[in-house]
């Protein structure tokens, strides 16, 4: 749940507001904790923007950098405390738009947008917005320039030659940075442990492909709602498998809205009524559901319960996890396949798959490696990971040359100019609940 803020000459930008969901108040959680010591599950917690309201006179605006959850989700909750304008892209204003209409906001919040021609004068920051690839439409990284230095914001990224929305990434875009004297760079450290780089959007659709071509009862895959790719993926699989696809999950759905609207929908794909898949003889079925990390109220939950009003699975039939199993949901995914093999239904976990069927968003470790070599920052600051993570991204920086690594914690102030430094626990963090049970 993504909430960062620059302050220079006395002014404040932030950069994301997002949401986490089914997680404790109490951080961090671990799977070791007690139940009592990892305290209620909240259904949508957000990071406590105290801090920054009890100023808000100094805040210049809030970029959203992408429309993932975890970075646009907490705005329309959080809005009325900050009344900033908001800068985004097309794609993400109207994912904006659709949740600020849920909560009373519709019409009411200022959202400029941008593209990769924008240059924003936003208080005493100019920002620019550079390109880059990840499992979303229009997802950009930040450029913050200021008199005491200019800072490259990476957001979520990954290098993408054959992303299946979008334009490939391009390195001329960074490599240029060079030459501009990057004081630092503030980047994500997700995949930091793993070595390499992250496989190919277009990867995992020859692996979903294969996967689904030779199977010949009813197969649901389970995928992140707001993965725009994989829908897209998923469809041509329905189609070169001549099999009917349908949504099953307000999120797929609302997503799925958006992309048609936004004319980023290939014609040549279609969609049924869920309604018409439990009609159509088992080999022509191809269902995608929300639920990949075993939450019980979505569709994938309600369709292992038999309690779903427009799909039954029978022996034979096979669902895919085409997402990873973020820490923390081990219990409930692994109770989700139970339910499902107690049916006879087959399951297959991208984490057990032979063949790639999910393909991460973030970079791997060297992606990374790479990044550093063109950017050439001063100072490297490892954020969006654990602990391992950061430290991970920093000795990749480290083996890159960047001289200076500060690794911090949430609620350390990370001064960049004229002396880095960090003041660790200078601002009170935490959770708050937006919305419990």
């Amino acid at each position: 749940m993504n909430m960062n803020l620059y302050g220079h000459n006395g002014h404040w930008l932030m950069v994301d507001c997002g949401v986490s969901f089914d997680e404790p108040l109490v951080a961090p959680y671990r799977e070791s904790q007690s139940a009592a010591e990892a305290g209620e599950k909240i259904q949508v917690v957000a990071a406590d923007p105290g801090f920054i309201t009890a100023q808000k006179e100094h805040l210049c605006g809030i970029i959203i950098t992408h429309a993932h959850e975890d970075h646009v989700g907490a705005l329309p909750y959080l809005w009325p405390r900050l009344k900033c304008p908001v800068y985004t892209t097309r794609f993400t204003a109207e994912v904006l738009r659709r949740k600020l209409a849920e909560t009373g906001l519709e019409g009411k919040v200022p959202i400029i947008e941008v593209d990769s021609h924008s240059l924003c004068r936003i208080g005493p920051f100019d920002v620019s917005w550079l390109a880059v690839t990840h499992s979303i439409p229009e997802p950009y990284a930040l450029k913050i320039s200021t008199p005491a230095g200019v800072v490259l914001h990476t957001a979520d990224w990954k290098i993408d030659a054959q992303p299946i929305t979008g334009k490939p990434f391009d390195p001329k875009l960074y490599r240029r940075l060079k030459e501009e004297n990057i004081l630092a760079m503030v980047g994500d450290s997700t995949n930091a442990t793993k070595p390499g780089f992250s496989i190919s959007e277009r990867n995992c659709y020859d692996g979903l492909l294969a996967t689904i071509r030779p199977q010949v009862g009813r197969v649901v895959v389970s995928c992140f709602g707001s993965n725009i790719a994989r829908l897209i993926s998923l469809a041509y699989v329905a189609k070169n498998t001549n099999r009917y696809m349908a949504l099953f999950g307000r999120s797929l759905l609302n997503m799925y809205s958006i992309a048609r609207k936004m004319g980023l929908w290939p014609d040549d794909l279609s969609l049924v009524e869920p309604s018409h898949l439990g009609y159509l003889p088992p080999h022509e079925v191809l269902a995608v559901a929300t639920g990949s990390q075993g939450e019980a109220r979505a569709a994938l939950g309600r369709i292992a319960k038999d309690s779903h009003p427009h799909l039954t699975l029978d022996k034979g039939d096979m669902v895919i996890f085409s997402s990873i199993i973020i820490p923390g949901n081990e219990t409930a995914v692994t109770g989700l396949v139970r339910q499902f093999e107690a049916q006879g239904v087959t399951t297959l976990l991208s984490e057990n798959s032979t063949l790639p069927i999910h393909a991460s968003g973030h970079p791997c470790a060297e992606e990374l490696a790479l990044m550093y070599e063109w950017v050439r920052p001063q100072i490297a600051i490892p954020v969006h990971g654990e602990p391992e993570h950061l430290e991970a991204h920093a000795m990749v920086a480290k083996a890159t040359g960047v001289r200076k690594r500060q690794v911090g914690l949430n609620g350390d102030l990370y001064r960049l100019a004229p002396l880095p430094s960090i003041r660790r626990q200078v601002v009170k963090t935490g959770r708050i609940a937006l919305r419990r049970e």
